[in-house]
């Protein structure tokens, strides 16, 4: 089973929300759906902006953990490097 470390936004630059999950595309729809009251809801955060897989639940925590004590500029640029257009890459979650 995979599992992702993910960066939703609000917007281009915008508020930013860090998680990770075993069920990205669940996850996701949670978010937009304002299934539960979280920073997602608050900050109208609806958009997925980046996402890695990993082999083990251990090492997506691991990761998340790490970038969770990032910069924002740093989280900015992990973005940009592959997303510089912000845009929304859910139809990019591999089945």
């Amino acid at each position: 089973m995979l599992h992702f470390v993910y960066l939703m936004a609000s917007r281009p630059r915008g508020a930013l929300y860090l998680g990770s999950t075993n069920d990205l595309r669940q996850r996701v729809e949670q978010h937009r759906a304002k299934a539960v009251r979280s920073h997602t809801a608050t900050y109208n955060i609806g958009t997925l902006v980046w996402f890695e897989q990993h082999p083990t639940y251990r090492d997506a925590i691991h990761r998340e953990r790490r970038i969770k004590k990032w910069r924002r500029a740093w989280k900015i640029a992990l973005i940009e490097e592959s997303n510089p257009d912000w845009r929304d890459v859910s139809s990019e979650i591999p089945l």
